[in-house]
């Protein structure tokens, strides 16, 4: 379970986003209003971010809460970015791995969060492990299941796939594979901004004056939030957010019948 945010937009600093708000991410560390598992994002944090002319983001981690972190609200305060994905982290199970357990997770151009905890981990989806290649498994960066999520998004990504599909046909083979799972991903690659709600709550604002914020729950009481229905893809671009439904595992309904996706453009 964790709390995450990703923003896409004008150049902003990182705590303008996520340390300035009333109830921002770091607010949310110890006090989340809309959490719906767990109360306190204690065991590690981390945020990416883009720099000017750099298409690899960089990231700050560590194992512990936002708050003991002497150093995150200078870094914050100063540093600059038009895209940034970070999350404050509640572990499903503890002491597994620490810093590296600590989204984000990072690949190439790639961000990803993962809010949210897979039930029977990791018996669950060991099925699930043929279908990677053996390099990407002896190289997990943690031992849990966002780790191992962000494995098959990867693999997907790595094969051609585009986000949104990505994400989806992840969604879809974890929940199959684990009934109950709760599967909200969040994933950037530094112009766009993808995510799922599935199994707990996600919101996006369009700001005033431009950008869009994606996050687990509002930071503030502007009353422009909108709440993402569960079972959603959302994908955000600089110009519009685009709402697709996603069906559950063995839904027999068809391509043909699928209820249409929601474009809502930019103001």
């Amino acid at each position: 379970m964790c709390r995450h945010l990703a923003y896409l937009g004008p150049e902003e600093p990182l705590g303008e986003l996520l340390v300035t708000p009333p109830h921002g991410l770091y607010r949310q560390s110890w006090a989340p209003r809309r959490q719906r598992y767990g109360t306190v994002n204690a065991d590690g944090f981390g945020v990416g971010w883009y720099a000017q002319d750099d298409p690899v983001p960089a990231r700050y981690r560590r194992s512990g809460p936002v708050w003991a972190d002497g150093s995150f609200a200078d870094l914050a305060r100063v540093v600059r970015s038009r895209t940034l994905l970070a999350a404050v982290r509640d572990a499903t199970l503890s002491g597994a791995d620490g810093e590296a357990a600590a989204a984000p997770f990072t690949a190439g151009t790639w961000l990803f969060s993962h809010n949210g905890a897979v039930p029977g981990w990791p018996g669950s989806l060991a099925p699930l492990v043929r279908s990677l290649p053996a390099e990407d498994v002896l190289s997990l960066e943690a031992r849990n299941d966002s780790a191992f999520v962000w494995a098959l998004v990867l693999a997907r990504l790595r094969a051609g796939d585009e986000e949104g599909q990505a994400l989806a046909d992840t969604v879809l083979e974890v929940a199959a594979s684990a009934p109950g799972a709760r599967l909200n991903l969040l994933l950037t690659n530094g112009d766009t901004v993808t995510a799922t709600a599935w199994g707990d709550t996600l919101w996006y604002l369009t700001r005033t004056g431009g950008g869009t914020v994606v996050a687990s729950e509002p930071y503030d009481d502007d009353p422009h939030w909108r709440e993402v229905p569960d079972r959603t893809l959302l994908a955000a671009s600089p110009t519009d957010v685009l709402l697709t439904p996603l069906k559950e595992p063995g839904d027999a309904l068809s391509s043909a019948g699928a209820p249409a996706p929601s474009r809502e453009p930019l103001t």
